[in-house]
């Protein structure tokens, strides 16, 4: 029988802390399939790197991340973007007992990461794309990007690196894996080159399961709806719109791609994550009304079609200010936000 949400029960006892595991030796991950998130039809494939990395990474430790996605109804216009959304570390300690700390690199990258790797944790790292062969689509030996990965798996002496990144796991050898930590000939020229910013991740405690997990996720959606914009962030894009569409015609291409990946991506995936994360409540006894899932996911249908148009409008040189594209998407965003807060009383 399913639970309103206005009355869902009480946040269930944490469980007790348990003990910090070390292995003398973590072997090379096996198969790993993408999570459910990252197959099948969804209209953004693709995300941002921290958030599909997330996944994938919680996937690894044998979790779900769609109970995690309560945050994405904070979403803001920011001006010039879109929220970067991003999954809160309190958020997934309290959920999944994973705590994330940032790792001190006093000496070498290397010999930090295989330190964490051998008591059984995940280093997130800032990485240089172009030695990530997973990305030979994009930027693999031919662009410099800064991305981050999660690395499981190392071995120094046969140049071996298992690690989460994008929709996936990969692995790298040899030049690629000198190039991740910064060994080849031409950074000995570089002294004063920066240790990247470095996190691990670890399970400091048992997660939370069942009835105690859905509880503690719609808690957590409570706090982050009184968290959300006070207005509607799709109608403050709106009015910056057409100063920002004079830009995107006279830069051109390149500087599309970086508009729309901040904007129409992050606001489409964002959404899609929460359609996503509503069903999942559906599931676990929880009362989402079909209208505001729908909602959501129209935000993330109508940001590709107002991708599809810019691009057009780019083709024909000729200004296109989407006004049926924002229609849409402001009266979804009523449809779902304002919606879901009343629901949650």
């Amino acid at each position: 029988m399913s639970t309103p949400l206005s009355t869902a029960g009480s946040l269930a006892p944490a469980a007790a802390p348990a003990p910090a595991v070390v292995v003398p030796l973590r072997p090379p991950r096996g198969e790993h399939a993408s999570h459910a998130l990252h197959q099948g039809e969804r209209v953004w494939v693709e995300t941002n790197c921290y958030v599909d990395l997330w996944i994938e990474v919680l996937h690894g430790f044998g979790l779900d991340p769609r109970a995690g996605f309560a945050f994405t109804v904070t979403q803001d216009f920011e001006g010039d973007q879109f929220t970067f959304f991003k999954f809160p570390l309190e958020d997934l300690e309290t959920l999944y007992g994973t705590q994330v700390q940032e790792l001190a690199i006093y000496d070498s990258l290397e010999d930090r990461v295989r330190a964490q790797t051998l008591r059984g944790h995940t280093v997130l790292v800032e990485v240089d794309g172009y030695y990530l062969p997973n990305t030979r689509a994009t930027s693999y030996r031919r662009e410099h990007p800064k991305t981050t990965v999660g690395i499981d798996f190392i071995d120094p002496v046969g140049k071996r690196l298992g690690y989460f990144h994008n929709t996936g796991y990969h692995r790298l050898e040899g030049d690629d894996y000198d190039g991740v930590f910064r060994k080849l000939p031409q950074f000995f020229e570089q002294p004063d080159l920066l240790f990247p910013y470095v996190e691990f991740c670890k399970q400091a405690r048992a997660p939370l399961q069942g009835r105690a997990l859905a509880q503690a996720s719609a808690e957590l959606l409570r706090g982050h709806l009184a968290r959300r914009p006070a207005h509607n962030p799709i109608a403050q894009w709106r009015a910056a719109f057409p100063e920002q569409l004079d830009a995107v015609l006279t830069r051109g291409e390149r500087y599309f791609h970086l508009y729309s990946f901040n904007l129409m991506r992050q606001l489409g995936a964002n959404f899609e994550f929460l359609s996503k994360y509503l069903l999942w409540l559906n599931e676990h006894g929880y009362d989402v009304p079909e209208a505001i899932v729908a909602g959501a996911q129209t935000i993330a249908s109508e940001s590709m079609v107002m991708q599809f148009r810019l691009v057009r409008a780019m083709a024909r040189k000729r200004p296109d200010l989407c006004a049926e594209c924002f229609d849409t998407l402001e009266a979804a965003y009523e449809n779902t936000l304002p919606a879901l807060a009343r629901l949650m009383g």
